[in-house]
């Protein structure tokens, strides 16, 4: 109870911090130095999915072999160096086009690979302190990761109000949480005694994280492909508005969050599972139709709420990102749904979602056309993965509950 405790105050630090520095981005960038840092910002959230499927994974295993923590923390810390060095170098020789297509500073785009690096170590190490249950380093890492963001961030927008300098401070951040990690999983003389196995091990470990990233994967890409799209489509400053109205979806997207973590044990279970995961969803739509009334009748406060004045061409249509949010925080919850019980032809669903966007691309003329068309998808998604829950079978064991989406 009191480690469920000290996680939930860790996440709610981590998510406050974060909303802090893109509020705080938002305001003192204005929306063309904005857009580019929320245009790497989505690129970076999509590269954490491998973070996050080495989390899961580090944490199954360990739950699944309690009597070799050790071994296993070898295992997918092997693995988890790996991954990093082939998550950054990837990105790093894909600067040239990152920069070109989204219109990215060199200087922004090398830092996201940069900072992809720390961002994928600390999954490896968050799995295995999760495994473990040792919930005390766990907070800690969290709370590293949503602080330090925002105390480098104030730190290097107060030296220069740039898109560059934002992602210094994101790099620096990922950093922090990371550092935290490797004192919590540092070896003691009694590890050094272990007959630890050999790095080879670690392939099957990178092969179980590509089979549990993939859920995630086409979450991520299909709920942050539309900031890339706005930057490829839209002119600078319709870009930068879009993304600030994103603040706000995806402020609705991380409110209902708790929701997910509650709930994911009963759906894990073949009883009662529909009821549950129905009353789930009526409670996320519930705190959403709030949250879009609100912002219907006091759109001047919602958009003061995601960085000023500078937004205020956003009023009109500032309840449609809500919408946008809510949209998101159900088709999140029918994700874990499909990874509680392992029913894996309904990620495809997912992609075609975002085969769908990728393809009414070259329609998307205006801030409006591309809310529209966002809004239109991911209600055909929702639908989509309720007829696939409704038909999919039993679930399988679950031995590690996943975290939920961190925000980025």
């Amino acid at each position: 109870m009191v480690g469920s405790a000290v996680i939930a105050v860790a996440m709610g630090v981590m998510n406050l911090s974060t909303y802090g520095f893109t509020v705080l981005a938002a305001r003192w960038l204005g929306p063309p130095e904005y857009g580019q840092l929320a245009a790497a910002m989505g690129l970076l959230l999509i590269l954490g999915v491998v973070s996050l499927g080495l989390q899961a994974t580090a944490a199954r295993r360990i739950a699944a072999a309690p009597e070799r923590p050790r071994r296993t923390q070898h295992e997918v810390m092997a693995a988890t160096g790996r991954a990093a060095l082939f998550v950054g170098a990837l990105t790093l020789l894909a600067v040239p086009v990152l920069s070109s297509v989204l219109r990215l500073d060199l200087a922004v785009a090398v830092l996201v690979a940069l900072a992809a690096v720390p961002l994928t170590v600390m999954g490896g190490q968050a799995g295995v302190l999760q495994g473990e249950r040792r919930w005390l380093p766990l907070a800690l890492l969290f709370a590293a990761m949503g602080l330090g963001r925002l105390g480098f961030g104030v730190a290097a927008l107060l030296v220069e109000a740039s898109a560059s300098s934002a992602m210094v401070a994101v790099a620096l951040g990922a950093v922090a949480p990371a550092v935290v990690g490797a004192v919590a999983l540092r070896r003691t003389p009694a590890d050094a005694a272990v007959d630890l196995p050999a790095d080879a091990h670690a392939h099957s470990v990178l092969t179980e994280v590509m089979h549990n990233s993939h859920v995630l994967l086409a979450f991520f890409a299909l709920s942050n492909c539309d900031i890339l799209v706005a930057r490829a489509v839209l002119d600078d400053h319709a870009s930068g508005l879009y993304a600030g109205g994103l603040i706000l979806a995806k402020a609705v997207l991380f409110l209902p969050q708790f929701i997910v973590v509650l709930v994911f044990p009963s759906m894990s279970a073949d009883t009662s599972r529909r009821g549950v995961q129905a009353k789930a969803l009526g409670l996320i739509l519930a705190m959403g139709l709030v949250v879009v009334g609100v912002v219907a009748v006091a759109p001047q406060v919602a958009v003061l709420f995601i960085g000023g004045a500078e937004y205020a061409e956003l009023e009109p249509v500032i309840w449609v990102f809500a919408v946008l949010g809510t949209l998101l925080a159900m088709v999140q919850l029918q994700v874990y749904a499909v990874v509680a019980r392992q029913h894996a032809a309904a990620v495809f669903v997912l992609w075609a979602g975002l085969v769908a966007v990728l393809a009414l691309t070259p329609l998307i003329d205006s801030l409006q056309m591309l809310l529209a068309v966002m809004v239109g998808v991911q209600g055909c998604v929702l639908v989509g993965l309720g007829v696939a829950s409704r038909r999919s079978g039993a679930p399988r064991p679950v031995t590690a509950t996943p975290a939920a989406a961190t925000p980025d």
